[in-house]
């Protein structure tokens, strides 16, 4: 079976039930693609399948192995192979120095987005290798910093190098059996999540000030395009942002 053949895909989009998730998810509903919403949250996950075919839900936590596996084996069942996994659940994170991190607040911070993102990933590369035909593609929500931080984000920044880390590891172990790995960095995408950003965010200098933000469909668009390409053409990393925003040395 070709690429091209392959018609309307199988996709685990994880924190889909707000956010950028939710953008994610209804595009790749749009497009015509099976999505399995995963999230904590029930009724949130509703709202984003509400209207559209090819929604299914599944209530997991990433941050447990047992829910992790239970969700992973019942897409199996449900579906019969795993096409594509989008690894975007997380969270910021506390806002504060190093020398004055709460460890459980760190620890919090690496289950969502570090840990998580792995054991996701390794159900996925265990599906991905054993079916028939095999590969498929991992996508993993890192950020702009995953390159620069901001002040006081140390437990989100960490993280997020991790996972730079582990994407490279991942598509350096799933090269040989056509698992093609990426991470999209996305910079101030309007969520929910990052409607301070565009009020006032402390700056390296100790100032507050607006930044700008984009439409998030942006970034979902980036992920159908991703979806659709077939498994002899990989983009290792992807950086979008609001063109304006402060990035590189964060000035």
């Amino acid at each position: 079976m070709t690429d091209s053949e392959r018609g309307p895909q199988v996709v685990v989009v994880t924190g889909a039930g707000s956010g950028l998730g939710r953008a994610m998810s209804v595009a790749l509903l749009d497009a015509g693609h099976h999505v399995v919403l995963v999230g904590r949250n029930r009724s949130t996950l509703e709202e984003t399948a509400a209207g559209r075919g090819h929604a299914d839900i599944a209530v997991a936590d990433v941050t447990s192995d047992r829910s992790v596996c239970s969700l992973f084996a019942t897409v199996v069942e449900r579906f019969g192979r795993l096409d594509v996994l989008v690894n975007n659940a997380g969270t910021f994170g506390p806002a504060a120095s190093v020398d004055n991190l709460d460890v459980d607040a760190w620890n919090t911070t690496v289950a969502v987005n570090l840990t998580g993102v792995f054991l996701c990933a390794r159900e996925a590369m265990r599906i991905m290798k054993a079916q028939d035909p095999r590969g498929g593609r991992i996508i993993n929500n890192g950020s702009i910093s995953a390159h620069t931080p901001r002040p006081s984000s140390a437990a989100y920044t960490a993280t997020k190098h991790g996972v730079s880390g582990l994407t490279k590891s991942i598509s350096l172990d799933g090269r040989a059996f056509d698992i093609c790995c990426t991470q999209i960095d996305i910079g101030n995408a309007a969520t929910d999540m990052t409607s301070g950003i565009g009020h006032a965010v402390l700056q390296p200098d100790g100032s507050t000030r607006a930044e700008p933000t984009f439409d998030p469909r942006h970034v979902a668009d980036t992920i159908v395009h991703l979806v659709d390409l077939p498994l002899d053409v990989t983009v290792p990393t992807l950086t979008i942002m609001a063109n304006r925003m402060p990035y590189v040395g964060r000035g």
